[in-house]
């Protein structure tokens, strides 16, 4: 199988982001640059974000400045939450994709973004126009999109009406995220399966949190669904910090590796340059 139809998206923003300690911008590009070499899709490294929402990310500008793109086909991505963010990112030439999160959760979209659902709707609009006015793609996380902590109603319809509306802006890809892990293989599947068929021209990608002992039927679920693209991280860090299972967090990026190569399908990585980015990343990642 050809490596151009598994896209892995390697998120050391949303492993980093809710670490306590302040990781200096000169590791964090050090790491990311590393990264860029293994050969994934596309690199997730940061958020033009209020710093006093994300202190972690208060460097991205740094941290971009720092990275060397000049070898790799690799992408990079950052997450906005507003237009104000999207008129930031698009300052820089080495910036590829804007990632929104769009909650359909009205509780946790207020929280995240300050924003209701249908106003966010009207951001991600604007956004749009931006992004295609500055060469830019925009990436759209459907946050709790498996459901939520809050009572909030949830739905295979819920998510499907969302989606539908976010289509009609013409966003090309849409990644189903399990922001608090309660995704299960049979929702996982009917959900990426229905909304890939309601939706041939939308690429859709899951970001999925799990246990340690529930992420291969949940990667095997999407990926039997036709799903080709995966969000994960290095050795599982990170992960939403409002899931109620602390083993609860992002995919380890090993394991979807290893899980792939057992199916025999090529993910075009260079596999010597996986293994010193994994190694460096225990300078960060303690």
């Amino acid at each position: 199988m050809s490596n151009k139809q598994i896209k892995l998206i390697e998120c050391p923003r949303d492993a980093m982001q809710g670490m306590h300690d302040f990781v200096p911008t000169d590791l964090k590009a050090e790491y990311i640059n590393k990264l860029l070499k293994v050969g994934f899709d596309t690199i997730d490294f940061g958020s033009f974000v209020s710093p006093k929402a994300i202190p972690q990310m208060a460097d991205t500008k740094e941290v971009l400045k720092k990275l060397d793109l000049s070898s790799t086909t690799t992408k990079l991505l950052a997450i906005i939450a507003n237009l104000r963010g999207a008129e930031e990112g698009c300052q820089f030439e080495k910036l590829t994709y804007f990632g929104f999160p769009f909650s359909i959760s009205e509780t946790f979209q207020l929280r995240n973004t300050n924003s209701s659902i249908a106003d966010s709707l009207v951001t991600v609009e604007k956004i749009q126009q931006l992004s295609i006015k500055n060469k830019k793609k925009l990436v759209i996380y459907i946050s709790m999109g498996f459901g939520n902590p809050y009572g909030d109603e949830w739905s295979f319809d819920i998510a499907s009406h969302w989606v539908q509306q976010i289509s009609e802006l013409d966003v090309e890809i849409i990644a189903l995220s399990d922001t608090v892990g309660v995704s299960t293989p049979e929702n996982i599947q009917y959900m990426v399966g229905n909304l890939s068929k309601a939706h041939p021209n939308i690429g859709f990608g899951v970001h999925l949190h799990s246990t340690p002992n529930s992420w291969k039927e949940k990667i095997e679920a999407a990926y039997l669904s036709g799903c080709r693209r995966f969000d994960s991280a290095v050795r599982g860090f990170g992960g939403c910090p409002m899931a109620k299972d602390k083993l609860t967090g992002n995919i380890a990026t090993e394991n979807v590796i290893d899980y792939f190569q057992q199916q025999n399908i090529d993910t075009g990585l260079n596999m010597d340059a996986w293994e010193d980015a994994l190694l460096f990343s225990q300078r960060i990642f303690i």
